[in-house]
C-alpha cells in the first residue's frame, strides 16, 4: 500500500514538473523589454553591452534606437554579456525600420561563438570569419525587403568573399520598412532542426541544421546607408525548455548516474530513499517554478492595474471634453435657433405672397384688359399722326435721287472735257529747244 501511494505521488510530481518544464519561460539574464522599465539607468540595459560607430545607440524608455533617422552611415550593436548554453531555445526579436522612400540599411540577429569579440558592430558583408548563425534583414534583390539566413563554421571570411549573397541557406520576402508597427522575428532551435518565422509566419525551416551550444552569444547589429533607415528594437527574449543543469545531468556518464546503493542498507530502505530523492528534487523544482510563475502573475496584475488606471483617466478626460463640447453647442445654439426661426418666417411669408399671386393669375380673365390696351394704343397712334401738319409738305418737297445723280454725272463730263482741251492745246503749242 505504501509503495502504491509513493508511486502515485511520483507520477503526479513527474507529470506536473514535465508540464511546467514544457512551458517556455523567459531567461532574464538573456532578455530585455519583457519587463518595465527597459533601462533602469537610462543608458544601460542590464546584462547587455551597447556600442556604436559614429555615436552610441539611444536607449529610450520602451525601445533602443540602434541607428538614428539622421545622419546616415551609423552602426549600432547589442550583445549579451553571458552565453546561451541551452541545447534547445526560442529567441524572439521585435524591431521596426523607418526612413525615407529610398532609405537603406540592414539589421542582423547573431548567434555566434565569442559574440562581440568575433563580430562587433559588423554586418554580414563586413564581418570576418565567425562560427554560428546570422539572420539579416535588408533590401537585397529590389523586392522591398527580405530575410536571409547564413551559417558559418569559422572557415569562411565573409568580408573578403566575392559573393556573400550566394552563401545564404534560406530566405523569404518580407517588406519590413515603414510598417508603422514593430515586427516580430522568431528563431526556434531544437533537436529537430531550425525554424525561422516572421510575424507568426514561417519564413524558412530546415531539419538538417542543428546549432551547437556552449560559448555562443546572441547579438543584434544594425547599419544605415547614406540615406539612412532608423532601426529600433523594443524587445528581445530568450526562452528554453531545458536548463544548463539538466544539460550537465544529461551529459554525465552512465557510471555516475547508475551508482548502486550501499549493500549495507536493507532493500526496503533503499527503495524508499530512491523514491524520496527524485520526489524532493521535483518538489524543489516545482516550488522554484511556482515562485517564478507567481512573480510573473504579480507583475502582470500590476501592469493590468496601471493599464486600468490609465484607461479610467482617459475615459474621464474624454467625458469632460464631450461635456464641454455639448455645453458650447448649447450656448451657441440659442442664437442660431433664433436666426433660423426668423429665416423660416420670412420664407413662409414669401411662399404666401407667391401663392396669392398664383391664385390671382389663374382665377382672372385678362382678355378684356388686353383689348382695351390695344384700342388705347391705336388711338394714341392716330392722334400722333394727326398732330403733325407739315408731314405732307416735307414728303412732297423732299429732294429726288435722279436729280442728284444727273448733277454728279454732268460735273464729271465737264471735268473730262476740260482735261481733253488742255491736252490738245499743250500738244499744239510751239516747242522750245535748248
Amino acid at each position: 500500500m505504501v509503495r502504491s501511494i509513493w508511486s502515485i505521488r511520483l507520477v503526479a510530481y513527474f507529470l506536473f514538473s514535465a508540464s511546467l518544464s514544457s512551458a517556455d519561460s523567459f531567461i532574464d539574464s538573456l532578455s530585455f523589454g519583457h519587463k518595465e522599465p527597459l533601462s533602469p539607468g537610462g543608458q544601460v540595459i542590464p546584462n547587455f553591452h551597447i556600442s556604436g560607430e559614429g555615436g552610441d545607440p539611444q536607449v529610450l524608455s520602451d525601445r533602443v534606437m540602434l541607428t538614428p533617422p539622421y545622419p546616415g552611415n551609423r552602426r549600432g550593436a547589442l550583445w549579451t554579456d553571458s552565453p546561451a548554453d541551452y541545447p534547445e531555445w526560442t529567441a524572439s526579436l521585435e524591431f521596426r525600420a523607418s526612413g525615407p522612400e529610398r532609405g537603406g540599411g540592414n539589421l542582423q540577429l547573431w548567434f555566434v561563438k565569442n559574440g562581440e569579440q568575433a563580430v562587433g558592430r559588423s554586418s554580414v558583408y563586413t564581418t570576418g570569419p565567425f562560427d554560428g548563425l546570422a539572420l539579416m534583414l535588408d533590401q537585397y534583390g529590389g523586392r522591398g525587403g527580405g530575410l536571409r539566413g547564413f551559417l558559418n563554421d569559422g572557415g569562411v571570411d565573409y568580408k573578403s568573399h566575392t559573393s556573400v549573397d550566394s552563401l545564404a541557406f534560406g530566405h523569404c520576402d518580407y517588406p519590413y520598412r515603414n510598417l508603422g508597427r514593430f515586427s516580430n522575428l522568431k528563431v526556434q532551435s531544437t533537436n529537430g532542426g531550425l525554424k525561422v518565422s516572421v510575424d507568426d509566419k514561417v519564413c524558412f525551416a530546415s531539419d538538417k541544421v542543428n546549432l551547437p551550444h556552449g560559448g555562443y552569444y546572441f547579438g543584434i547589429t544594425a547599419g544605415s546607408a547614406e540615406t539612412p533607415d532608423s532601426f529600433e528594437v523594443s524587445k528581445f527574449t530568450l526562452s528554453s525548455t531545458s536548463s544548463p543543469q539538466q544539460q550537465q545531468q544529461q551529459q554525465q556518464p552512465p557510471s555516475q548516474q547508475q551508482q548502486p546503493p550501499p549493500a549495507s542498507q536493507p532493500p526496503s530502505q533503499q527503495q524508499q530513499q530512491n523514491q524520496a530523492a527524485p520526489a524532493n528534487i521535483d518538489l524543489t523544482d516545482v516550488n522554484s517554478r511556482l515562485q517564478h510563475l507567481t512573480q510573473q502573475t504579480e507583475s502582470l496584475a500590476s501592469q493590468l492595474q496601471q493599464l486600468v488606471q490609465s484607461l479610467d483617466e482617459r475615459h474621464g478626460s474624454l467625458i469632460q471634453q464631450v461635456r464641454a463640447v455639448q455645453s458650447t453647442q448649447q450656448s451657441s445654439g440659442s442664437g442660431s435657433h433664433a436666426k433660423l426661426d426668423d429665416v423660416a418666417k420670412r420664407v413662409e411669408s414669401i411662399e404666401r405672397a407667391v401663392t396669392d399671386i398664383k391664385r390671382d393669375v389663374e382665377g382672372k380673365d385678362y382678355s378684356e384688359h388686353l383689348a382695351n390696351l390695344h384700342s388705347s394704343i391705336r388711338e394714341t397712334r392716330e392722334g400722333l399722326m394727326g398732330s403733325l401738319p407739315g408731314s405732307e409738305l416735307i414728303s412732297s418737297s423732299a429732294p429726288r435721287m435722279g436729280f442728284f445723280l444727273f448733277v454728279v454725272i454732268a460735273f464729271q463730263v465737264m471735268l473730262a472735257g476740260s482735261y481733253i482741251v488742255y491736252k490738245r492745246r499743250r500738244a499744239n503749242a510751239p516747242k522750245k529747244f535748248l
